[in-house]
Order: C-alpha cells, then structure tokens, then sequence
C-alpha cells in the first residue's frame, strides 16, 4: 500500500504501485521500484507481463486427483503411470510439492490440502481437501497405500496431521511422516534440497502422543 505522504504524478502510478504493493514480501519502496521498472520497458512488454497475471485468474486448473495447479484436467505427476500411485503424500501447498520434485527422490503421487488447519487464520478442516483425500482413499479400499504427512512441524502443521490421521485411520494405510531432519517449525519450501530429499527417503511410522 502507498505511503500516504508520497505524492505521486499519475493517478495510474500510484494504483499500479498499490497493486504490486499487496503482493506478500512486497513493501513500499520495493512496489514503487518495481513500477518504475515496469513503466521503461516497452508498451508489449508491459502488456505480455499483464497478460500472463490475467491468465492466472483465467486459465489455471486444478488437478482432478491431488488439487495440484496444471493446465488440464490432471497434472503431469498423477497422469505419469511410471509413478507409484499406492504412495501418497500429503503436502499444504504447491510450493511444497515443487520443493519436493526439486529433491528427485519421491516417485510416489500427491495431495495439496491448500493450507493447514489454523483457528486463528480462521482455516478449518473443511476449507482443505481433506475430504477430497479420504475420497481418493475409499475409492482405493483394500489396496496397499502409504499416505506421507509432509507437513510443517509446528502446532499447526502437528495439528493437521493429527486431524488427518484420524480421519484416514479407518482405511488401515500406512501412515508415515517426514524423518526429522527438519527442525520443529520448519517449512518444506525453505529446506534445502539435500536435507528435504533424507527426510522423505527416511520417513518414519506417524506415532500419536497419548
């Protein structure tokens, strides 16, 4: 958002710069730069760059089977029967999956909830797809499958993997986590790729404290 003390020239500047300022991670300054940056290059540039932030609004898809952004009805991962499809793993967002495919060592499938549960964000179970999981999973009943809780190791990411894990129980899969190379409120996207690649290699059971 514009410092109310800035006098701006254009009326148009001063939205364009309100607009790349609501952005996460973006200040003023920051917003302001990257306007002006916009506003030397040329007229098509300017339009190919709008375009492609329209089409995000337009034209982006969700995978049919794990919510997973792609341009069809299913992403390449779960369209690529050389995966292993009996292997499943649960991640919050689709930053966490690409940090994952960076690491080359899952060859299993997804499921993105699109958040995790946080009362204070006002997020509930209902507003993730964990009932879009324990679909996937019924419709699979008595196959071997191994779901993978890839979540954070805070209170959130615990609690939702606990939320989880007992609503997948019934089903009688395997349920593992991430081996704890990452450190209690780690994110995925923010692990390297070394020590994200252990942590899926060297899951372990998903215990439950009583």
């Amino acid at each position: 958002m514009s410092r109310p003390d800035r006098q701006y020239p254009s009326k148009v500047l001063e939205e364009a710069v309100e607009a790349i300022g609501s952005l996460p991670g973006v200040g003023s300054r920051s917003a302001l730069r990257f306007a002006l940056h916009l506003l030397r290059q040329p007229a098509e540039r300017i339009k190919g760059f709008a375009a492609a932030i329209d089409r995000l609004a337009e034209d982006v898809r969700y995978c049919g089977e794990c919510s997973m952004v792609c341009d069809g009805d299913i992403c390449p991962v779960c369209a690529d029967r050389t995966r292993d499809h009996s292997i499943i793993c649960v991640v919050a967002s689709i930053r966490d999956v690409m940090s994952i495919e960076a690491t080359g060592q899952y060859r299993g499938v997804y499921h993105v909830l699109g958040g995790i549960i946080s009362p204070i964000d006002g997020v509930g179970p209902s507003d993730l797809t964990i009932g879009k999981l324990v679909d996937r999973l019924d419709g699979r009943r008595g196959e071997p499958t191994e779901v993978i809780l890839a979540l954070s190791g805070d209170v959130e990411g615990e609690t939702t993997s606990f939320y989880i894990y007992r609503q997948i129980e019934p089903f009688g899969v395997k349920v593992t986590t991430l081996a704890r190379g990452l450190g209690f409120g780690d994110n995925l996207e923010y692990a390297d790729s070394l020590t994200l690649g252990r942590s899926i290699t060297n899951r372990q059971i998903f215990k439950v404290w009583k």
